[in-house]
């Protein structure tokens, strides 16, 4: 879906907030279809980048490496 959106699990550094906040960002670009909002949709589109960078931070947090599959 968004091949501009590099796997932030396993980086060495970390993934920083910006590396997290960039991918939320393309995303919310590529469902929502805009690239810049209209000012009405602005803080919607905000929003959107700001809960899906947290639900990320939180995911990656918890993550454990080295996990098999099932």
């Amino acid at each position: 879906m968004c091949r501009s959106i590099k796997t932030l699990r396993s980086l060495e550094p970390p993934a920083s907030a910006e590396d997290i906040n960039a991918a939320a960002l393309q995303y919310v670009r590529k469902i929502s279809g805009y690239r810049t909002p209209s000012v009405a949709n602005q803080p919607a589109f905000d929003s959107a980048v700001a809960e899906i960078a947290a639900a990320s931070e939180k995911l990656l947090a918890s993550l454990q490496a080295g996990r098999s599959r099932k």
